[in-house]
């Protein structure tokens, strides 16, 4: 069976998310940070060898007094973000054990996951090199202007919406990053299919939502209602058990 590394991406800045309190990956959901709820998606698969989570610079020193405790008890990696998301993942790509010959990266704020999901796409992956979640653009897409007035209205044929996890073989996405010389892919799956590589496109669902607003908040809680709970032999808070604090 192969072995999967996930980097959970927490590095932006949540320059939309618009609180003074905090960042969309460490905002309360539940009773528990974002974050802790797209983590414990992996905890407990057979299948994954090593979680990683990536911050930014100046949230380390927080991120640490506040969740120290949860990543050791979790068993989760820590690793330091760069400036763009690209550098985000590459850094959390060298954090990776050796043992580890996949990788999905992950949005740590899209916390609402089920263990069906996961499972697809990482067999897709395993069978083609790579493959990322993704939903059909159902609804009318409008270009717009500067001046908010409509432009165009875009044939939505064969649009897509990219989701993560998006997951590759390890050397693949090794080759992708060494090739890369901008930086300024937006995800991961775009800088693969810049080297030639194909990536498969697995349907995912639209509950896999990113926390962006605030408001995403009192959706993501009615959806994780919804969701199979996981259930994990690691407490994702040091000092009560799982169902405690769900």
């Amino acid at each position: 069976m192969p072995a999967f590394g996930v980097i959970l991406a927490a590095a932006g800045q949540s320059s939309r998310f618009q609180d003074a309190h905090y960042k969309k990956p460490f905002a309360p959901l539940a009773g528990r940070a974002v974050w802790i709820h797209a983590a414990e998606k992996f905890l407990d698969r057979d299948d994954v060898s090593q979680v990683v989570l990536v911050v930014a610079p100046d949230d380390r020193d927080s991120f640490l007094e506040q969740f120290g405790a949860n990543l050791a008890f979790m068993g989760v990696t820590l690793a330091i973000g760069g400036s763009q998301r690209a550098d985000s993942v590459r850094n959390g790509l060298a954090a990776l054990k050796d043992d580890c010959d996949f990788v999905a990266v992950h949005d740590a704020a899209r916390p609402c996951l089920a263990t069906g999901w996961i499972d697809n796409v990482f067999a897709t992956a395993t069978r083609t090199g790579a493959a990322i979640l993704a939903t059909p653009v159902v609804g009318t897409v409008k270009r717009v202007g500067d001046d908010q007035q409509i432009t165009e209205t875009v044939d939505r044929t064969g649009l897509w919406e990219a989701q993560t996890p998006q997951v590759f073989s390890r050397s693949i996405l090794e080759q992708a990053f060494a090739a890369d010389s901008s930086g300024t892919a937006t995800d991961e799956a775009q800088l693969v299919a810049a080297t030639g590589q194909t990536v498969t496109v697995v349907p995912g669902s639209p509950m896999n939502i990113k926390i962006t607003s605030r408001e995403d908040l009192k959706l993501a809680e009615q959806i994780l209602k919804a969701l199979p709970k996981p259930s994990l032999t690691n407490p994702a808070h040091p000092f009560a058990n799982d169902d405690m604090w769900r």
